[in-house]
């Protein structure tokens, strides 16, 4: 489905049927609501247009912030034919009757401006197929997508295309789009202040959706204005954006990780709760949080892994929606648990030195020796039984004999870890004094 804009005419008082979001389209890039950092002065939109030169773009950002309408007024500034299709309706057979009109359009002197909706749709070789086009100049591509086009898109395509990010729509850019509405409609929203600011939340960014929101409300006629709690009655809330195998899924993960990192746990409830009533898997949270108990805390506190994993526990055994209880004590304690990577940080260099040491065999003291021949070849030689030196440490070398030793774990000095780091100072002086 086409996108549909963050934006409307600021005085245009048509009363022509129709939705809103035609009726209110924009016609002059200065109606354009929103999306400032573009269209404002030295916005990158703007230069390109102001330089005469419009390249390929790919317009990235979320449902309802005015791809296409952006799309339709680069073709009407630059008087190209603007010609729109949806990657998840059109095939090899649709774009090749495009690509040969576009070739006849331009021995004529017009050029084409192709606006490829869901463009992340359309796989590699399809991908592929627009370049040849796009370099000879039979078309100027204009690409939306919703996702992230550094893993959708193909690298030749990103290479001949500048990526412009769209970003959803701010309050004050609803409010806006609100009162033109009501200018357009020549009537005033009946809401109350409270229900109006309800409307704008419910919308969440999204332009189109506002519009459709508003349109609704319009269509009751009511004699008097509408509160916050009859609203709630009339409109269903729409559902959070979040695609769980999409940019929103790994974005709030993320923020959910950073906020746990961070030592800061009313955001990482906020971003907890935030997943959860975007239908995420409470199972998939329980995995990640016990993941950010190893890699984020680790030995600081040895308690943060069995804590993650009785929370999931007790979500196995009770469910939603009280299982999820658990969960949240679990992140709680994460975030205020002290915090080192010391042990992820040590295994990956370990990691790191076994892939580039790994046919070095152990040393032969450490090696057992059930046969004769075995004890021939030195295996055990000279082995120190630990628990016979003083403080049960020997001080052998336990690294291969042809392998300079290596220092992995390098604990903080925070929680438990503190405790750890005098043990390894104090074997360490053990060593260097030949122990």
């Amino acid at each position: 489905m086409a996108d549909l804009f963050d934006s409307v005419a600021s005085h245009t008082a048509s009363a022509s049927p129709g939705p809103l979001a035609d009726r209110l389209r924009p016609k002059h890039f200065d109606e354009v609501v929103g999306q400032q950092h573009l269209l404002g002065e030295d916005g990158a939109l703007r230069v390109m247009l102001e330089s005469g030169q419009l390249s390929s773009i790919i317009f990235w950002g979320p449902p309802g912030v005015g791809k296409t309408t952006l799309a339709k007024l680069l073709a009407d500034e630059t008087d190209l034919e603007f010609i729109q299709i949806s990657a998840v309706f059109s095939g090899v057979a649709d774009l090749k009757k495009l690509f040969d009109n576009a070739k006849l359009r331009r021995q004529t002197g017009r050029g084409t401006l192709l606006f490829v909706d869901e463009i992340h749709r359309f796989n590699k070789a399809q991908q592929d197929g627009f370049l040849p086009h796009m370099e000879d100049g039979t078309i100027v591509l204009v690409g939306a997508t919703t996702e992230n086009p550094s893993f959708e898109l193909n690298a030749a395509l990103m290479s001949r295309a500048q990526v412009m990010v769209l970003e959803r729509l701010t309050l004050s850019d609803l409010e806006r789009l609100t009162q033109r509405t009501e200018q357009e409609l020549s009537r005033k929203l009946p809401l109350t202040a409270g229900a109006r600011e309800t409307v704008l939340d419910m919308a969440d960014g999204d332009g189109r959706a506002l519009l459709n929101i508003l349109e609704q409300v319009f269509s009751w006629n009511a004699d008097k204005s509408v509160s916050p709690k009859e609203l709630g009655k009339r409109l269903s809330r729409r559902a959070p954006k979040y695609d769980k195998s999409g940019d929103e899924h790994y974005n709030l993960i993320s923020a959910l990780h950073k906020s746990v990192r961070g030592s800061d746990p009313d955001a990482a409830l906020y971003w907890f709760t935030r997943m959860l009533a975007g239908g995420e898997d409470p199972r998939y949270l329980a995995r990640r949080i016990t993941r950010m108990a190893v890699e984020d805390i680790g030995l600081a506190d040895p308690q943060a892994q069995a804590i993650c994993l009785q929370g999931w526990e007790t979500y196995e055994r009770l469910g939603s929606p009280e299982g999820e209880l658990a969960l949240a004590q679990a992140i709680i304690y994460l975030a205020l648990a002290p915090k080192s990577n010391a042990a992820y940080v040590a295994y990956k260099g370990a990691t790191k030195a076994a892939q580039s040491t790994g046919s070095e065999p152990p040393p032969k003291h450490i090696l057992n020796a059930p046969t004769q021949f075995m004890k021939d070849q030195g295996y055990g030689v000279d082995y120190a039984y630990d628990h016979d030196a003083p403080d049960a440490f020997s001080g052998k070398d336990y690294f291969p004999e042809r392998m300079k030793r290596g220092v992995y774990y390098t604990p903080v000095d925070r929680g438990f870890e503190r405790e750890l780091k005098k043990r390894l100072d104090y074997f360490a002086k053990l060593r260097h004094q030949g122990r």
